[in-house]
């Protein structure tokens, strides 16, 4: 069929169209005017090309104004080619144009350079941030790893099917986004914070093996890796699996995923396995990012006697960085200030000298043996720095992870053309909440190691299960876990972290009506898609990658969204609003 406005795309002419007569539309990208004759560079989705028009035709056109052009392919002179356009060794010579869409408003921000404009602005006027080349290609390269991801998952057998976006409210470990009903006043439908229950659902109901590009939508608030509200994911699900089986999936269409879309190194199956303690013991973090080298030694025994006070009944980690002998005092005094920022007391530092001599303002409250042995155990030569935290475990444990990711930043340590994946796994099933009550550490929804007579008969905080996450250069990009199948097991977990069963009853009905049917052993895993797209195209955050997202205070500048409904429409799903003046 032929097309009004075009034969061809811009992006796609070159020497082999000379000669030939053919119809361009697109956007006016630029227009310089040399005296009677104007070069126009027209752009569409493919590209630029440059045509070559009389002024007669330029009356009510500006950049960005929407044109369709009729003319003859020439090659251009050879002091005019443009190397760095595909469409560099040619141009159009315009016989005909017609305007199909006036531009009839200044802009708000030059096209080209929208990436440096304030973030709301670009928000507001977001389709006009999409024609920025940079930001347009963002999207395309989502609906090519989008594609891709269906297809890889296809090849393996997994079945797409959708689940609903209107369900009922579950505590799943953020807050609900919840939607009044119409038809059954004081009643609310939440949207799904996951597929979770539907997936384990299909289980039940006899797919093997499931998969769909899930959106989900938690109200919270957003960070650079984080969206505020919806976000996407490959979700996933295997009936007759373990771990071992799932790990299997994910590392041929993870890998495949990194090498497809980025030239970088990628880590190779089997990805390494890091249980979450060891993790923690080694890294500060459970989403340690193994290109920085860095180890955090534990070295409170050192100290177990030590008459230096800061360091007294306390939990002591160490971070030895070595070849630091020319870094100036200024290094570690920012280094100090940027600990306290986060929340230390204050960071002790060792320069190892010459004869292994310690440099350093703690160095007179150290016992010769306490220096042999932090050396001993950390492996400090002549121009290491020892780098120390003191204080209580968890607390320093974390603020040893947040000074070792610190040292590899500013010591440029984590190579930035490598994806190093790795699955941290064996989480405990429970934690202690803020108030000390037993909360769940992650998926509750996870299989216990023991079962039941784990659960009747441990510590709740000792017991484990096979819940997992994949994290690749410090970011987490995946949780999953082998489910619980088992009705009675399901109660029971629920029960100890003070759900009684008529609760649980309540809070999941198909799911425990569902697995008192015979519901098959199953795992499964989501695939945060918006983090990916992130870490493969080099962005700062997630809203890079997004074609209309919130901001980072979950407002749409372009839709004004929240904003205020009518009291009609409140009234019809049977709301008063209240405002506290106060």
């Amino acid at each position: 069929m032929e097309n009004k406005f075009r034969t061809q795309m811009c992006g796609q002419i070159d020497k082999t169209f000379v000669g030939k007569s053919i119809k361009l539309a697109g956007w006016v990208d630029t227009i310089r005017d040399h005296g009677g004759i104007t070069f126009v560079d027209l752009r569409d989705q493919n590209g630029l090309v440059q045509l070559v028009v009389n002024d007669k035709f330029l009356t009510g056109v500006s950049r960005e104004t929407v044109i369709t052009v009729q003319g003859k392919v020439r090659l251009r002179g050879e002091e005019n080619v443009n190397p760095k356009l595909a469409t560099g060794e040619v141009e159009v010579v315009v016989e005909n144009l017609d305007v199909l869409g006036p531009v009839l408003a200044p802009l708000p921000f030059e096209i080209g350079e929208s990436k440096k404009i304030r973030e709301d602005v670009r928000l507001k006027y977001r389709f006009l941030d999409l024609r920025n080349p940079q930001v347009y290609n963002n999207i395309i390269f989502r609906s090519k790893f989008n594609s891709f991801c269906r297809k890889e998952m296809e090849k393996l057998g997994f079945v797409e099917i959708a689940t609903p976006i209107l369900t009922a409210s579950s505590p799943e470990g953020a807050r609900d986004f919840i939607v009044p009903s119409r038809l059954h006043p004081g009643k609310f439908y939440a949207l799904p914070q996951a597929p979770q229950i539907f997936k384990q659902l299909l289980m039940v109901g006899g797919f093997d093996k499931y998969f769909q590009i899930a959106p989900c939508f938690r109200d919270e608030d957003a960070r650079a890796d984080r969206t505020a509200g919806e976000f996407y994911q490959l979700d996933m699900e295997m009936s007759f699996a373990t771990q071992d089986d799932l790990f299997a999936v994910g590392e041929e269409v993870f890998y495949n995923i990194f090498t497809k879309f980025s030239n970088k190194t990628v880590s190779k199956a089997p990805f390494k396995r890091i249980p979450y303690t060891e993790s923690l013991e080694k890294y500060g973090t459970d989403k340690p990012d193994l290109r920085n080298p860095l180890i955090i030694k534990d070295v409170t025994e050192v100290f177990a006697n030590t008459n230096f006070n800061a360091f007294k009944g306390s939990t002591v980690k160490a971070v030895c960085v070595d070849n630091l002998a020319g870094q100036p005092r200024s290094f570690y005094d920012n280094l100090t200030n940027f600990m306290v920022e986060n929340g230390s007391k204050g960071l002790a530092w060792i320069k190892v000298e010459q004869d292994m001599v310690f440099n350093s303002p703690i160095a007179k409250f150290l016992t010769e043996q306490e220096q042999k042995s932090l050396t001993t155990i950390l492996d400090a030569k002549v121009g290491s720095s020892i780098f120390m935290l003191a204080g209580k475990p968890a607390i320093t444990t974390k603020l040893a992870g947040i000074l070792r990711k610190e040292l590899g930043e500013r010591l440029n340590l984590c190579d930035p053309n490598k994806f190093e994946l790795c699955w941290i796994v064996d989480f405990p099933l429970f934690e202690l909440d803020s108030e000390n009550k037993l909360d769940f550490a992650h998926n509750p929804f996870s299989m216990p190691r023991g079962g039941l007579k784990a659960l009747q008969e441990e510590d709740p905080l000792s017991i484990y299960c096979n819940q997992f996450d994949l994290v690749g250069n410090g970011v987490e990009l995946l949780s999953g876990a082998e489910r619980n199948n088992d009705p009675n097991i399901l109660f029971k977990v629920f029960d100890l972290a003070g759900y009684p069963h008529s609760e649980v009853e309540k809070r999941f009905p198909a799911l425990a009506t569902a697995f008192k049917y015979g519901a098959p052993p199953h795992c499964g895993m989501a695939l945060g898609i918006d983090r990916v797209i992130m870490l493969l195209l080099d962005e700062p955050n997630v809203r890079e990658v997004i074609a209309f997202p919130l901001n980072k205070s979950a407002y749409d500048p372009l839709m004004n969204a929240p904003n205020e409904v009518t009291n009609k429409q409140l009234d019809e799903v049977h709301i008063k609003t209240v405002i506290d003046d106060e």
